[in-house]
C-alpha cells in the first residue's frame, strides 16, 4: 500500500480545493502540517517525510503549513457560560506584542485568539468584540484578572468578575502554546501576520485534533457536539408535552 493510501484511511479530506495546485497528495500533505502543529519543526518534518519516502523541501512543508492555516474555519459557534480572557507578551521578529485568548471553561474550546501591538482596554475591547460576532455571549460570565477588562466588558454590556481560580483554563493554554514556541525558539521569526497565521492553524489542532486529558480524551469540538445533543432533545420533549 501506497503512503497516501495508507494515510487516506486515518486522516481527513476536507479542504481539497486548497491543494489543488499541488503535486504532493492531500493526506501527505495533512500528515505534515500535523507532525509540525503538533510539535515538530520543519526540519523534523522534512525529515519524517523523507523516512517514508516522500522528498519535500523546508519551504513547501512550510508552505502548507500557511495554506492550511488560512483556509480552516474558526472554532465551532459557542454560546459558554464561563469565558476566560487573558493576554500574554510575545515577540514577535524582536518586538514585543500583546497575545489574547479566550476559552471556554466548561468545553476547553478556544473560542477566539488575536496578536495586538499593545495591551490595554482598548486592545481588549476590540478582542471582546471579536468574539460577539462569532459567538453567542451574550449571557456568558467572563472570568478576568484586571479591572481594564471590566471596562471594556461595559462597552458591550458583557458581565464579568475578577477571578483567579477557575480561569486557571487559560493559563493552563498560554502554557501549552508556548511549550509550543519554546520548543525551537523564544521569538518569533517572521512578521505579526504570519504569527496570526500559525496560531489559526495551532488553534485548529487544539481545538479538533489534540486530545484533552480534562475531557477523557474527547477534543474541545466533540465536547461541544455533546453540549447541543441534550439541548435539543430537551426542546423536543417540551414540545411534546406542549401538544397534549
Amino acid at each position: 500500500m501506497q503512503l497516501a493510501d495508507l494515510l487516506r484511511e486515518t486522516l481527513d479530506e476536507d479542504s481539497q480545493d486548497v491543494w489543488e495546485n499541488e503535486r504532493t497528495p492531500t493526506p501527505v500533505r495533512r500528515f505534515g502540517v500535523r507532525l509540525h502543529t503538533a510539535g515538530l519543526s520543519i526540519r523534523e518534518t522534512v525529515a519524517i517525510l523523507e523516512l517514508l519516502g516522500v522528498d519535500r523541501s523546508h519551504g513547501a512543508v512550510w508552505n502548507w503549513v500557511h495554506t492550511l492555516s488560512e483556509a480552516q474555519s474558526d472554532p465551532p459557534t459557542a454560546s459558554p457560560s464561563r469565558v476566560a480572557v487573558d493576554e500574554k507578551q510575545i515577540e514577535v521578529d524582536g518586538e514585543k506584542k500583546w497575545l489574547y485568548a479566550a476559552v471556554d471553561t466548561d468545553s476547553k474550546l478556544l473560542l477566539e485568539i488575536d496578536v495586538f501591538s499593545r495591551r490595554g482596554t482598548d486592545p481588549a475591547a476590540a478582542f471582546l468584540h471579536r468574539l460577539t460576532q462569532k459567538h453567542d455571549v451574550a449571557d456568558s460570565v467572563f472570568l478576568v484578572d484586571a479591572g481594564g477588562y471590566l471596562t471594556a466588558l461595559s462597552r458591550y454590556d458583557l458581565s464579568g468578575r475578577l477571578d483567579y481560580r477557575i480561569r486557571n483554563h487559560i493559563e493552563k493554554w498560554f502554557q501549552t502554546v508556548t511549550m509550543r514556541i519554546d520548543r525551537f525558539h523564544s521569538f518569533w521569526r517572521g512578521s505579526q501576520s504570519s504569527a496570526k497565521q500559525w496560531l489559526r492553524r495551532f488553534r485548529h489542532h487544539y481545538n479538533h485534533e489534540r486530545p484533552n486529558q480534562a475531557l477523557d480524551g474527547k477534543t474541545p469540538a466533540e465536547e461541544i457536539k455533546n453540549y447541543t445533543v441534550p439541548i435539543k432533545t430537551f426542546h423536543q420533549f417540551s414540545d411534546v408535552s406542549g401538544s397534549t
